[in-house]
């Protein structure tokens, strides 16, 4: 069940959003916050706190016009975390979609927030949670890269072409969809990561965060730097969550014997 801080500088807005939040049984728990300073001081303490801490946040359903800093600022400051909250805009403005994804938002709500299309938002991140909190397989041997295609199709201006699976060498959740990273480029697909991650399993394919799956033998760099662990993949550097960190270490020195 989710724990969940919402934010709004509109109080009728926020008690709204907290009555609807409230009424779904997938809610542990919703509480408010009316500025953007007073929710980064609260998610401040539940990540100092842990996971399993009193003051844990799951998500955070956050206003995009707020006085003093906007919602896209404190979702910019929250990335720069290891583990931050998933994100969910609530907001009156179509305009800043793009920038929220770009964010890493699991949803986008417009006002008036109808139960519906909150209740939604909600099963999104229930599901991504579910997933991030999920027992990580660690097969007991390798299976034969036979058992899955070689290829993926992607669509690229109303062409389809074949990108070979052995070229990717990260996947990024995006919702209901993932972005494959090539050295070339990237491309969107209407695949859940979850799937991916089962499908490439055996093709050395590890999940190594909630929203990143990596292929292993891109890996170039293991950083642990003040708790935190990171992988270097190319030009990109990767938070690895905690749950996922010992079984990475332990995965890529089974691989670096072979």
């Amino acid at each position: 069940m989710l724990r969940v801080l919402a934010v709004d500088d509109e109080k009728p807005a926020l008690e709204e959003l907290l009555f609807l939040l409230r009424a779904d049984p997938r809610v542990r728990s919703a509480e408010g916050a009316t500025d953007a300073t007073e929710a980064l001081r609260r998610i401040n303490r539940a990540l100092d706190a842990g996971p399993d801490g009193d003051e844990a946040i799951d998500v955070v359903f956050l206003d995009i016009h707020m006085a003093g800093l906007t919602g896209l600022d404190v979702a910019r400051l929250l990335a720069g975390f290891a583990e931050p909250p998933l994100i969910v805009f609530v907001t009156a403005h179509e305009g800043f979609a793009v920038q929220a994804f770009d964010l890493e938002a699991v949803d986008y709500v417009l006002k008036p927030v109808r139960r519906e299309r909150l209740a939604e938002a909600v099963r999104r991140v229930s599901d991504l949670t579910a997933q991030s909190t999920a027992p990580v397989p660690v097969p007991a041997a390798p299976v034969a890269v036979d058992s899955a295609p070689d290829q993926i199709p992607v669509e690229l201006g109303g062409v389809t072409r074949f990108i070979p699976i052995d070229a990717i060498a990260y996947v990024e959740a995006h919702g209901d969809y993932a972005r494959l990273y090539t050295d070339e480029g990237s491309h969107l697909v209407r695949i859940p990561l979850s799937t991916l991650e089962e499908r490439w399993a055996a093709r050395g394919f590890v999940r190594i965060h909630r929203r990143h799956l990596v292929a292993l033998g891109r890996i170039d760099e293991l950083r642990l730097d003040a708790g935190a662990t990171t992988v270097r993949v190319g030009g990109a550097e990767l938070a690895v969550s905690r749950r996922h960190a010992r079984e990475l270490r332990d995965l890529l020195m089974r691989h670096a014997r072979r």
